[in-house]
């Protein structure tokens, strides 16, 4: 099989650093992140950053639909031949985060499963727009950079922690599957990556108000090392003895940063 330096040499086309394309090749590892993320032929699966196909070729052999959107039009003669024994794959050649969301998940059909190696520069609005405005959407299976894979993934009272964490943990949950060095990819990133898995829990508080919720988390992490009474006092503008009450009223010590704080903790803390 051609490999990937000779394909995009082929087609004239050099890596653009705007777009964040650093491509996987590696057939062994792509499959096993097809099988990590558990697509089967019952499984429509949207793709964001086709590349150079290497990724869409292992979904489109297991999956019974895959919806790519791609921001790169010189990579389509490239996709049109790589692809073109694939009846199941449609590719659009569009900046996914300009459309409206409920027009994607149209094109999708129903329930579906996001499966993408993510530009670092993009993967945090990405992910938060899907997990907090998508309506079919069950699972989240993407390779980003290591350290951000282990923020989303991380627990309560740990450096990693933060607001990201919090809004993952308020829609469903988060573990780091794979990792994958650097070396992995064409051309070789400065970090190494990790593939991480959100599986999407639409029960979970669903009765919450999420706009309210999201106003107090990034109060506790405004001033991260404050202790959760001066930031709430801060952005708030509540009382010392008004913000001690609500504090106390959440079941929560008087002196607890937003670190400390779980998802269910945060809900407690908004409704008070």
């Amino acid at each position: 099989m051609e490999n990937l330096k000779s394909l995009l040499s082929r087609h004239n086309l050099t890596l653009k650093k705007a777009f964040g394309q650093n491509f996987l090749s590696d057939n062994a590892l792509l499959s096993e992140i097809v099988q990590k993320a558990g697509v089967t032929e019952n499984d429509t699966v949207l793709e964001i950053g086709c590349g150079a196909g290497a990724l869409t070729k292992e979904l489109g052999l297991k999956a019974k639909k895959v919806v790519g959107y791609e921001i790169d039009t010189r990579l389509k003669p490239l996709l049109n031949e790589v692809l073109s024994d694939y009846k199941n794959v449609e590719i659009v050649f569009e900046d996914v985060m300009k459309q409206r969301l409920s027009d994607v998940e149209k094109k999708l059909g129903g329930e579906y499963i996001m499966v993408a190696n993510l530009p670092y520069y993009i993967t945090t609005p990405i992910v938060m727009r899907f997990i907090e405005e998508a309506k079919n959407i069950k699972a989240m299976v993407i390779m980003v950079q290591e350290e951000v894979a282990y923020r989303f993934a991380s627990e309560k009272s740990t450096a990693d922690y933060g607001a990201i964490t919090v809004g993952i943990n308020l829609r469903g949950s988060a573990e780091v599957i794979l990792k994958v060095p650097r070396e992995k990819f064409t051309p070789a990133p400065n970090v190494d990556s990790a593939v991480v898995k959100i599986l999407i829990d639409k029960t979970k508080f669903s009765n919450v108000n999420f706009n309210a919720v999201r106003n107090v988390v990034r109060c506790a992490f405004s001033s991260r090392r404050k202790m959760l009474v001066n930031n709430l006092m801060n952005v708030f503008k509540l009382s010392r003895a008004d913000a001690e009450s609500v504090i106390t009223l959440a079941g929560l010590d008087l002196t607890v940063r937003g670190e400390n704080l779980s998802a269910e903790e945060y809900v407690a803390l908004t409704e008070n």
